[in-house]
């Protein structure tokens, strides 16, 4: 994905938000609807979005931090093409959800919700996936990867990134 520059209110991206908050300002509660449109937009939410979103909404930026904040699904950091996405429901916990992630902290050089610096992968947990029969679990992108231990994770990481690379 590429990043937007967010220092030029000029652009086409921020003018492309405008016109939906325009479209949009007298829709009930529109603050989660213009949010999720940023997002679309710039890929994240970053203070200076935050701050264009405040001014032409005519909300104060706190609202708009607290939203953002509040809910799950709001990035304030850029993230990798490739989400990686490892299942804390009860089944992968008990199974060793914890140990993976470590591991996959440790081999990507990130903690839980950070994106590597070539911005490849981002590291994510969630609460359940339905698949705790192949406990524990980890999804990359959309595919489910099951029955792992912190090695076999780190090793389908190493997999992924080199088949990617080769393409």
């Amino acid at each position: 994905m590429e990043l937007v520059d967010i220092h030029n209110p000029d652009n086409e991206y921020y003018r492309s938000l405008k016109k939906f908050i325009e479209q949009n300002r007298e829709t009930p509660g529109p603050l989660i609807q213009v949010l999720h449109k940023a997002q679309e937009i710039f890929g994240y939410l970053p203070v200076e979005v935050q701050y264009f979103i405040a001014r032409e909404m005519d909300v104060s930026y706190s609202e708009v931090y607290g939203v953002v904040t509040f809910y799950n699904f709001f990035r304030t950091e850029p993230i990798g093409d490739h989400i990686i996405n490892v299942c804390l429901g009860t089944a992968c916990h008990v199974k060793g959800a914890q140990e993976i992630i470590k591991a996959l902290q440790k081999e990507l050089e990130l903690k839980v919700g950070g994106t590597t610096k070539d911005r490849f992968f981002t590291l994510s947990t969630a609460r359940c996936f339905g698949a705790c029969g192949l406990a524990p679990v980890m999804l990359i992108d959309d595919e489910v990867y099951g029955r792992l231990n912190p090695q076999k994770a780190v090793q389908i990481i190493q997999q992924f990134k080199q088949e990617n690379q080769e393409n």
